[in-house]
């Protein structure tokens, strides 16, 4: 029988809500990803450019923000499913860590953010590119900004699991 696990990055809160509610949709674990530094609400203030969060999105494409070594094993799950934040229209950089972690080959990864105005079409540029990075042959589902009960739901319903 195949196994899910969502794992999720959340800075406020939204992103966790939003992310149990797809482990319980599907039946998944679910765990959290710990930026080795947390963010405080002054790294996380959008208006300031010199912002901890506003410097590190605005890095090159291969700008990474480290992660805690807390993830679950892998091996034992045939879906990964990651929720994060949209800073900056495209996933907070410790996402790209947490994919550069994780053996992800034969998998189905799918990904999903949260945000009140960006699209994922940059997320999902963002995720296909670290995927490939690394070399991984896996099944990338299309992501999905989860902003509403009926986005949620409808999202989780087009997924093509294993």
């Amino acid at each position: 029988m195949a196994k899910t696990i969502v794992l999720y990055y959340s800075a406020t809160g939204t992103t966790k809500k939003a992310a149990e509610e797809v482990a319980k949709q599907l039946g998944a674990d679910i765990a959290a990803i710990h930026p080795v530094k947390p963010y405080t609400a002054t790294d996380l203030n959008w208006h300031d450019q010199s912002t901890r969060a506003t410097v590190e999105q605005k890095q090159e494409h291969d700008g990474r923000v480290p992660i805690k070594d807390d993830l679950p094993d892998m091996a034992q799950y045939d879906n990964v499913i990651i929720g994060h934040p949209i800073w900056w229209g495209i996933p907070s950089r410790l996402i790209a860590a947490t994919i550069d972690k994780l053996d992800l080959n034969g998998k189905v990864l799918a990904t999903f953010g949260t945000s009140s105005s960006s699209g994922y079409d940059r997320s999902q540029s963002n995720v296909a590119r670290t995927v490939k990075e690394n070399g991984y042959q896996l099944a990338l589902q299309q992501g999905a900004v989860l902003n509403s009960p009926a986005a949620l739901n409808n999202w989780v319903k087009s997924l093509q699991l294993k």
